[in-house]
C-alpha cells in the first residue's frame, strides 16, 4: 500500500520512537520528510478523504432498485394502500416492518420518514425547543438547555445542537462507550441537561460499540429533567466488515422498559448507507408515549412521506435477509479499503509513538490520535499537499480539540488507487509535523 516516497529515503532512526531521537537525529529527520513532502506536492493531486460518502462501486450495488418499479407495475402496498397517494403518515406496513427488523424493534415503535436520519433528528431537537416534550415546557423558554456529547464524535450532531444554541457538555469515550460514571453523575445533578448523542454501534469516529454493561447503565439513568432523552443514532446497526468478526449491541428500547425507563430514548436508524444516501428511508423507534407526542406534530408538518420509495425499497430488499446480503456486498469492497489504511498505519507509524489508532469492525470511520497539539497542522499539511482530511476539531463541540490531536480518517469515497496515495501523504505529514513539534519542545 506504501506509496514510493515512503521508502528508502529515510534514516534507520526512524524505526525508534520519535521522542527517543536526539536533536540532531530529528533535524536530519525533519530534512529527509520535507523533502519527501515537496515531491509529494509536486505530484498536484486532489484527493478527498473528507467525508464518509460511499464509493461508485458502492452505490452501484443498488442500481437494481431502480428497475424494481415502473409504469407496469402494481404500487399498491400489501394492505391495498396507492403509494403514489396522499396518506399512511407513519409509512407503509412493509416498510415498517423493514426497517424495525434492522433496527431490532417491533414494527409498532416504529415511524418511517423521508431520506435522512439526520432530518429526523433535526426535526426531534427543534419540536422539543417549540413545543417541548410530552407536555413539559419547551426548550426554548428554559433559561438554559443542556447537551451530553461524547468526544470524539458526530460532528453533524453537534452542529444541531449548536444551531440552536444548546449548550454542549464534552464527555470522554472509552473503549466500552461514553464514561458513564461522568454521563449518571451530570444528568442525575442537573436538570437543565435534556439529552444526550450516542453512536452506540461503531461509533463515529472510533469504530467503539457500547458494552452491554454501557447501555444496561443508560436504561436505568435516572435524569433530573423528566423530558431527558437519549438521541440513539444506530447508524451504523448493519455495517459491520466482517462475516465471522462482528461487534454486538443490546437492544437499547428493551433494556429502557425493564428498567422502569420505557419513555427515555429516541432510536434512529436509515438505510443512508445501504441503498442511496440522498434517497434511502430513515425512521425513529421509541416508545407509545412519545411516539403519540412525535405525531401531534407530524400531522401538521406533513400528510405522509415517499411510500413509492419506502414500497421501491422494500421490494428491493424483500427483507432483513436482503438487506444483510446487500451489506455483505459493501463489506467486500470497504474491507481492503480499511485494512489498507490501517495496515499503512502500522507499517509506517507503529512504534515512533506519534501517533494512536483503533482498529474497527465496522461503520465508516478510523480514529486517529496525533500527537498532542499536532492534528491541525497534519490537516493542513495534507490539504497543502493535495489531500483533504476531515477538518481537525470536527470531532468535538465547537469544532474545539482541547489535546488538538483527534483526526478522523474516511476511506470509503477514494478508488484503492487514490486511498494509497492519501495514506502515503497522511503518514508523511504525520511524521513530518511529529518531528516538528518535537524539535520545538526541545527549544
Amino acid at each position: 500500500m506504501a506509496s514510493a516516497w515512503l521508502c528508502g529515503a529515510e534514516s534507520e532512526e526512524i524505526m525508534k520512537p520519535y521522542r527517543q531521537l536526539k536533536k540532531q537525529e530529528l533535524e536530519q529527520l525533519r530534512g529527509e520528510l520535507e523533502q519527501k513532502y515537496e515531491e509529494a506536492k509536486s505530484l498536484g493531486l486532489k484527493l478527498d478523504m473528507s467525508r464518509g460518502k460511499p464509493s461508485a462501486d458502492q452505490l452501484d450495488l443498488s442500481m437494481g432498485m431502480m428497475d424494481v418499479l415502473h409504469s407496469g407495475v402494481d404500487l399498491n402496498d400489501s394492505e391495498g394502500i396507492d403509494c403514489r397517494n396522499y396518506g399512511v403518515l407513519d409509512g407503509v406496513k412493509e416498510a415498517k416492518q423493514l426497517l424495525a427488523d434492522m433496527s431490532e424493534v417491533s414494527p409498532d415503535k416504529m415511524i418511517i420518514y423521508g431520506n435522512s436520519s439526520l432530518n429526523v433528528m433535526y426535526d426531534t431537537v427543534s419540536r422539543a425547543m417549540t413545543h417541548g416534550i410530552m407536555g413539559h415546557t419547551p426548550w426554548c423558554k428554559l433559561d438554559k438547555v443542556k447537551f451530553l456529547c461524547p468526544v470524539p464524535g458526530y460532528d453533524r450532531h453537534f452542529s444541531i445542537t449548536e444551531y440552536f444554541g444548546i449548550e454542549m457538555i464534552c464527555v470522554p469515550m472509552t473503549p466500552e462507550g461514553p464514561d458513564m460514571d461522568l454521563v449518571e453523575k451530570l444528568v442525575s445533578s442537573d436538570d437543565s441537561i435534556k439529552g444526550i448523542w450516542c453512536v452506540p454501534k461503531y461509533s463515529n469516529p472510533q469504530g467503539i460499540t457500547y458494552s452491554d454493561e454501557t447501555v444496561h447503565r443508560f436504561a436505568r439513568l435516572k435524569p433530573a429533567a423528566p423530558d431527558f432523552r437519549i438521541f440513539w443514532d444506530n447508524a451504523y446497526c448493519v455495517h459491520h466488515l466482517y462475516d465471522d468478526d462482528q461487534d454486538f449491541l443490546i437492544e437499547i428500547l428493551e433494556e429502557c422498559e425493564k428498567a422502569g425507563n420505557p419513555d427515555l430514548v429516541y432510536k434512529f436508524c436509515s438505510t443512508s448507507k445501504i441503498s442511496f444516501p440522498g434517497s434511502g428511508v430513515a425512521c425513529i423507534a421509541t416508545s407509545p408515549n412519545n411516539l403519540k407526542d412525535i405525531k401531534l406534530q407530524l400531522t401538521i408538518q406533513t400528510i405522509g412521506h415517499d411510500k413509492v420509495n419506502q414500497l421501491r425499497h422494500v421490494r428491493f430488499f424483500q427483507d432483513i435477509d436482503g438487506i444483510h446480503e446487500h451489506m455483505r456486498k459493501h463489506a467486500a469492497i470497504l474491507r481492503p479499503k480499511f485494512e489498507a489504511v490501517l495496515d499503512t498505519l502500522e507499517q509506517e507509524l507503529g512504534g515512533l509513538e506519534i501517533g494512536s489508532w483503533i482498529r474497527p469492525k465496522g461503520g465508516y470511520f478510523i480514529s486517529f490520535d496525533a500527537l498532542e497539539g499536532c492534528a491541525r497542522r497534519i490537516v493542513e499539511k495534507c490539504r497543502e499537499a493535495g489531500v483533504v482530511m476531515t477538518e481537525a476539531g470536527a470531532t468535538y463541540p465547537y469544532h474545539q480539540d482541547p489535546k488538538d490531536s483527534n483526526i478522523r480518517i474516511a476511506p470509503s469515497f477514494p478508488t484503492p488507487e487514490d486511498l494509497a496515495k492519501a495514506c502515503g501523504i497522511f503518514v508523511l505529514c504525520v511524521k513530518l509535523v511529529s518531528a516538528e513539534k518535537l524539535l520545538e519542545e526541545m527549544v
